[in-house]
């Protein structure tokens, strides 16, 4: 099978200088929503029609491999499809899909192609209460499709028919080239109508045959923002229920916000107001708290998230408390049963097991071993402005409040520093070390008064 992506409308009502396949659906483009469905069924080629927008277009999907045609003027689906025709094959049937409907279905696709197989026009269709809009598929008396009449086209009678035509189809590669070549712009909107290769195909004797997908969101395609939030709407109220046919406990399903693949094990528990960007992989009884957001993060089983954390391109063990109002920054690296609480801070460190920074800290381009306790304000200095530089903390250190540390730097193993220590050279191991100014009291000191 061939598939062709239809891709190039303007987009007018987007009232974007952004192109309108462009626009993001849970922060995918839409069209990047079609080549993954179109990927997804191995066909032995895709093209896609592009037009507004091209080079833009192009480029933000220039690692697929896929070939690109040229819409010059926008004649029409079947003047779109037209332009398609150089990179096809005869011999294959040809599945023609729209770039601004992201939802469709692999398997409805699949269940389309087989009734159509290699001989026959396929045709996606659904039922609506309310057809305005959309071309109505117009059958005879046997049941038989034998046209498709667009809605400005249609006559009064027609318009009362409500199984429409979706524009997705299955067309017979052999008489695809010659039922374009007669097509006719003598229409209401003076263009070149892919639905009329269904008459072609009746006058033809090519048999017209239909399927219907399982949910009517499939087809739907975007025109303007509006209808982007209501199918972003529509794509997480299906992320949440199949979280929940797989036994994820959501607060409220109508507050979690899948923006890429959530992964989750038994018992799994996700507050209100969560968001999940990339892949996220959740272990056995983890529980998020509300309004947290976790971007390309595993988490392994057991570990339990407060409120409003915020992790990204991080790895967490089994049996961790963090947060709330923690941060995992790209690197950071959590071994089983480590403490990150409020206001704390980790990036491209590794955290050993049963370590602990509860308050107020930042550990960043650090090493830190077991059993480390890292007290209130501690900051990892790795910057000198132009460099980063790594700070070594080894098992079984406690480090007291308020304490910086300033990389290049080793902490030996059970060493103690006091707190306000700012330590520029390493600390022995199993001893105490201080690094403050000494305290001293002024004596007949008074405090400065205002002048009036």
């Amino acid at each position: 099978m061939q598939i062709v992506i239809l891709a190039a409308g303007q987009g007018k009502r987007m009232r974007s200088a952004l192109p309108k396949v462009l626009q993001p659906l849970s922060d995918r483009p839409l069209l990047g929503h079609v080549l993954r469905t179109a990927a997804s069924l191995n066909p032995s080629r895709t093209c896609v029609v592009y037009g507004h927008g091209g080079d833009a277009v192009r480029a933000a999907f220039s690692d697929l491999q896929v070939d690109w045609a040229l819409q010059a003027e926008q004649l029409g689906t079947g003047h779109a499809v037209m332009q398609a025709m150089p990179a096809l094959s005869r011999e294959e049937p040809v599945l023609i899909l729209y770039g601004d409907v992201p939802l469709l279905r692999a398997d409805t696709l699949v269940k389309l192609a087989e009734a159509a197989s290699d001989d026959k026009l396929g045709i996606l269709t659904v039922t609506l209460d309310d057809p305005t809009g959309y071309g109505r598929i117009v059958r005879d008396a046997a049941g038989r499709i034998v046209r498709i009449v667009e809605q400005k086209d249609a006559t009064e009678g027609e318009r009362k028919i409500h199984e429409v035509n979706t524009g997705i189809m299955v067309v017979p590669g052999a008489r695809l080239a010659g039922w374009l070549t007669h097509l006719s712009n003598d229409n209401a909107q003076r263009e070149y109508y892919l639905t009329d290769v269904v008459a072609a195909a009746v006058r033809d004797g090519v048999p017209v045959v239909s399927t219907q997908p399982a949910r009517v969101s499939e087809t739907l395609g975007v025109n303007d923002k509006a209808q982007l939030a209501d199918l972003e709407r529509t794509h997480q109220r299906e992320n949440a229920e199949r979280l929940l046919n797989e036994g994820v406990t959501l607060r409220d399903p109508a507050r979690i916000d899948v923006r890429g693949e959530l992964i989750c094990g038994r018992d799994v528990e996700i507050d209100i107001g969560c968001i999940f960007e990339g892949r996220v992989e959740l272990g056995d009884g983890v529980v998020v708290g509300a309004h947290s957001v976790l971007r390309n993060v595993t988490i392994a089983a057991g570990t339990r998230i407060a409120p409003f954390c915020h992790f990204d391109d991080a790895t967490v063990g089994a049996g961790c408390q963090l947060g709330p109002y923690a941060r995992l920054r790209p690197g950071a690296r959590l071994a089983e049963d480590v403490h990150i609480g409020n206001f704390v801070e980790v990036k491209n460190s590794d955290i050993a097991a049963h370590s602990k920074a509860n308050h107020l800290a930042y550990v960043g381009d650090a090493t830190v071993g077991s059993r480390v306790n890292i007290g209130a304000g501690t900051i990892c200095c790795n910057y000198d402005g132009a460099n980063k530089f790594r700070t070594v903390i080894e098992d079984d250190v406690f480090i007291g409040s308020d304490t910086q540390l300033v990389a290049p730097v080793t902490v030996g193993r059970g060493a103690t520093l006091g707190a306000g220590t700012t330590l520029t050279q390493d600390a022995p191991p199993g001893q105490l070390t201080i690094a403050r100014a000494r305290q001293i009291t002024i004596t007949g000191w008074t405090r400065p008064v205002k002048k009036k």
